[in-house]
């Protein structure tokens, strides 16, 4: 039963690694930033009750699925941008957008962090401030 199930995980995994272009740094970077986002987000609700995502400021599931949501549709972007690479014979379109949503999670890992209270260079709240002004506004 132990070699049946180890077996099955290591199917599935190298068929999902391989579906994102493969197991490389820049991915599992990209895993790491949106695991610490998430939870980070989750002590900001949980613990600070300081979230922006909801009426209250405290956890809801609702903001929580949302967000999971988001993370999934930012894997499924991944996973275009390499069947994109794929069909045109190139590999730099998948490097290009793990790296734009790895710096998207950066910045929300920082916001998180200040919103813990966190003391932030104020040349990093600023650049975060213009990146938000500049950006579409999520609902």
């Amino acid at each position: 039963m132990k070699n049946i199930l180890c077996t099955t995980i290591g199917v599935t995994g190298s068929l999902t690694a391989s579906l994102f272009g493969g197991w490389d740094t820049s991915i599992a970077t990209l895993i790491l930033f949106m695991a610490i986002d998430f939870f980070s987000g989750l002590a900001v609700a949980g613990v600070f009750h300081s979230s922006t995502k909801t009426e209250t400021g405290a956890l809801e599931s609702k903001a929580g699925w949302k967000g999971l949501c988001r993370k999934s549709m930012t894997l499924f972007f991944v996973l275009i941008a390499h069947r994109l690479d794929l069909s045109i014979g190139t590999t730099y379109i998948r490097d290009t957008v793990v790296i734009g949503f790895m710096a998207n999670e950066l910045i929300s890992i920082v916001e998180n962090a200040g919103l813990m209270g966190i003391p932030l260079p104020a040349v990093l709240t600023k650049a975060i401030d213009i990146l938000n002004q500049k950006s579409v506004p999520m609902k």
